[in-house]
């Protein structure tokens, strides 16, 4: 039986505390009462509340003190405080001081438990928070990055020298690299690790969307906006906030954006107040940001604004020596997820490991080793079980009019449709890293493959 949330009622009106409990204890709540704002204090030192409820104006100690004596030495029970109509500046003042909100009397009953309930959601989500900032503290320690090679030491030394400052910060490298996990190391050991560690991918979010995603909007903005939302912002207040594939900004959010880290404010969707933020920014990006500002497709004061301190990501290519170290914690990880026993690789499979691309970078190599874990019939992973050769989602075989490009007598077309093939099939089937590498967008590499019929 799930044990009822436990509420301290204080008022040192002995009828409207009765009235109270009353009306509290049918909605499911144990409901405890204190007379004045010392009782309230000692009531709260020796036991257990989810919520307290409690007038401001009482004799002995009024409830803005008990207030903060209670939040002194327990911050995380919410108080919601009760007044009169004539007190409500005194209530804001009680709200500057933590209280999680006020209600005037007399009590609207309707509003009262939903206040309540509200409260002590909020509550809970806190705590569940904090267990999840523990958990992703551990996570992003940087002593749990792995990574031992010179340009992997390199960088998180510079990590460490980066994190405890303000400043923004730009993360390149390829898909698949790590900018996220690098991110969170910079948030969970900087100054502000105890707010939120937000995240979006711009590149995931329509244009029309994003703007709500990153500011909120207000009820009615646009059709389906029902009610008010916060954005990704300012649920980062006191924190920091990543920005992933921040390149795919269109120009008229690019300018939203630097008004942001210019002027450290905001306005939702559809409405007029402006509203303070205190956000870190943390930005990454798989593209070439000054190429791009050259090309004049990305803001140059946007890039500068971001670019206070660039942590470049080598590819997993670059850095073979960290190979062993990531296969051989991806496969403690798949085997104990999977229920396995394994003792490691076979030598063939290690030399595979160290042989191939990776043009996916870590995310690739994680994949493999999880797929090796499953489909392994022994306990060490051979080459066979991590099927590197046939990862590819494109062949040159799969076009019968193979093309070879050292003939000059032969179709433009045709070699670039050859091209094309040889290139996806040397990224895995990646298409945006085999636009890269063929110098063209990511939109251009589709119309190419719909004319050449050459799947979506």
């Amino acid at each position: 039986m799930t044990e009822k949330p436990n509420i301290l009622v204080v008022d040192d009106d002995t009828a409207h505390r009765t009235m109270l409990r009353t009306l509290i204890g049918p909605w499911g709540y144990s409901v405890d009462e204190a007379n004045d704002g010392a009782t309230a204090v000692e009531t709260v030192r020796m036991q257990p509340f989810d919520l307290v409820l409690m007038d401001v104006r009482m004799l002995n100690v009024s409830g803005i003190e008990a207030l903060e004596r209670i939040r002194s030495f327990n911050p995380a029970i919410p108080v919601v405080i009760m007044t009169a109509y004539s007190s409500v500046d005194t209530a804001v003042e009680a709200l500057k001081k933590g209280a999680y909100d006020y209600l005037t009397k007399p009590l609207d009953f309707d509003k009262l438990r939903v206040t309540m309930e509200r409260a002590m959601e909020h509550s809970r989500l806190r705590e569940e928070n904090r267990i999840l900032r523990e958990s992703l503290g551990h996570h992003f320690d940087l002593h749990n990055i792995i990574g031992r090679s010179p340009a992997m030491v390199r960088l998180l030394e510079t990590v460490a020298q980066v994190a405890p400052s303000e400043a923004t910060v730009l993360i390149t490298g390829e898909s698949g690299t790590g900018k996220e996990l690098i991110a969170g190391a910079i948030h969970f050991n900087s100054g502000n690790k105890e707010g939120p560690f937000v995240r979006l991918n711009c590149a995931a979010v329509t244009e029309t969307l994003l703007e709500s995603e990153l500011f909120g909007h207000e009820k009615g903005a646009f059709t389906g906006a029902e009610r008010r939302k916060e954005g990704r912002f300012l649920q980062a207040d006191k924190g920091t906030i990543f920005l992933d594939e921040v390149s795919e900004m269109s120009p008229a959010m690019q300018v939203k954006l630097l008004r942001v880290l210019q002027e450290r404010e905001i306005t939702r969707v559809g409405g007029e107040t402006v509203i303070p933020v205190d956000v870190r920014v943390i930005a990454a990006t798989n593209r070439d940001l000054f190429e791009m500002v050259d090309q004049g497709s990305f803001r140059r004061d946007l890039f500068y604004r971001l670019n206070v301190v660039t942590l470049e990501i080598p590819p997993l290519r670059k850095r073979q020596e960290d190979i062993p170290l990531l296969a051989s914690h991806f496969l403690e990880v798949f085997t104990a997820r999977n229920h396995k026993v394994m003792s490691g690789f076979t030598p063939r499979a290690m030399d595979a490991l160290l042989r191939y691309d990776w043009p996916g970078n870590v995310r690739e190599l994680m994949n493999a080793v999880e797929r090796g874990v499953v489909m392994a019939r022994s306990e060490y992973l051979d080459a066979a079980d991590l099927h590197l050769n046939g990862r590819a989602a494109w062949s040159e075989n799969d076009f019968p009019d193979g093309v070879d490009v050292d003939n000059a007598d032969i179709p433009l077309d045709r070699v670039e449709k050859a091209a094309i093939a040889r290139t996806l099939a040397s990224t895995g089937g990646n298409k945006s890293e085999a636009a890269r590498r063929l110098g063209i967008t990511r939109k251009t590499l589709h119309k190419k493959l719909k004319k050449y019929s050459m799947g979506n």
